[in-house]
């Protein structure tokens, strides 16, 4: 008797069905939230830390004329004198003439660079679509510079132009052609730069690759039996159809040309500037701001300036972009 009055009375005061699931709905709900959440955090962490913080702080830095450590905050004022404001970016447009011979190496090698890059990676890739036995090998040789450590390239290339003793030279001299200063002279260094530059065209090929993978063999066949020959159906389908890939190489084509930096230290080393500055690219020129000179808060506003030209690049090529064709819906 006693058993089933509790029973009853815990019947009573228990919730209903209905509310009870409604419960149960928001536990699993915010279980799984967290559980999402706790799968991203690594990489928000990551952002945070590593990517927003230090341009906010860079940002900060920027606006310090005095600024020569790693670990104190800058302070307001010098010796007696303010030390925040535009100083550092009014060197930059009015001082500094390095700035502009930076901007100018680095546009010349971005306008010549990109285009061949895009142009060599489509005609490599168009080549290695062919359905021929074998042509993964030659796939694979292509990519093969891509995978090269910065490194070892750049000491690679620079034994190979080396003016007295590399390889180039020698073979200028078997064919009886004149010799070349190559990376020693200022007429030479930047053109020699760039040639290294496009053997690394396997990123962009692999990415042209796929896109004529799906490449509609349809419409291919249709071409060719209304009489297109192989120029036509390359300009008016496989072209058109690859534009998103091209965009694509572009954007990435573009930042990449204006932040280089590695293959210039690896390749010259300390003297990483060449003959009369012909290979001093705006990056370098940021890092010897920073850690030759020790001029952080120079090298924070040279950075800025730097994200804005890419920032306007980019934002001016996603505005002119209706060229590209996602699709029968766009």
């Amino acid at each position: 008797m006693t058993e089933q009055i509790a029973s009853i009375v815990a019947e009573e005061q228990a919730p209903p069905a209905g509310r009870r699931n409604k419960t149960q709905l928001k536990r699993r709900s915010l279980l799984d939230r967290l559980g999402w959440f706790a799968f991203i955090l690594p990489v928000v962490l990551g952002v945070l830390i590593f990517s927003f913080y230090p341009m906010v702080i860079s940002l900060y830095y920027s606006f310090f004329k005095t600024y020569t450590g790693t670990t104190n905050m800058p302070s307001f004022y010098v010796n007696g004198f303010l030390n925040f404001g535009v100083f550092n970016y009014k060197k930059l447009f009015t001082l500094d003439s390095e700035v502009w011979i930076a901007l100018r190496v680095t546009f010349t090698y971005a306008i010549v660079v990109v285009p061949l890059s895009l142009v060599l990676s489509f005609l490599v890739a168009l080549l290695l679509n062919s359905q021929v036995k074998g042509i993964g090998v030659f796939r694979v040789i292509y990519y093969l510079p891509v995978i090269i450590p910065t490194t070892i390239s750049g000491l690679l290339w620079a034994d190979f132009f080396d003016a007295r003793f590399g390889l180039a030279n020698n073979i200028l001299a078997s064919l009886r052609l004149p010799e070349s200063r190559f990376l020693t002279s200022a007429q030479t260094a930047l053109p020699t730069f760039m040639a290294m530059q496009l053997w690394t065209l396997g990123a962009s090929m692999i990415l042209w690759l796929s896109a004529l993978k799906n490449v509609p063999q349809s419409l291919i066949e249709s071409a060719k039996l209304d009489g297109a020959g192989p120029l036509r159906r390359l300009w008016k389908i496989i072209v058109p159809m690859c534009t998103p890939i091209l965009f694509y190489n572009l954007i990435t084509g573009i930042i990449g040309a204006l932040q280089l930096y590695g293959p210039v230290m690896t390749l010259m080393g300390q003297n990483g500037a060449g003959p009369d500055n012909a290979l001093l690219f705006y990056a370098y020129k940021i890092y010897g701001t920073a850690f030759a000179d020790w001029n952080m808060g120079y090298a924070c506003a040279l950075a800025w300036f730097l994200f804005v030209i890419i920032a306007a690049l980019t934002a001016l090529i996603f505005r002119t972009n209706k060229w590209v064709y996602y699709g029968d819906g766009e």
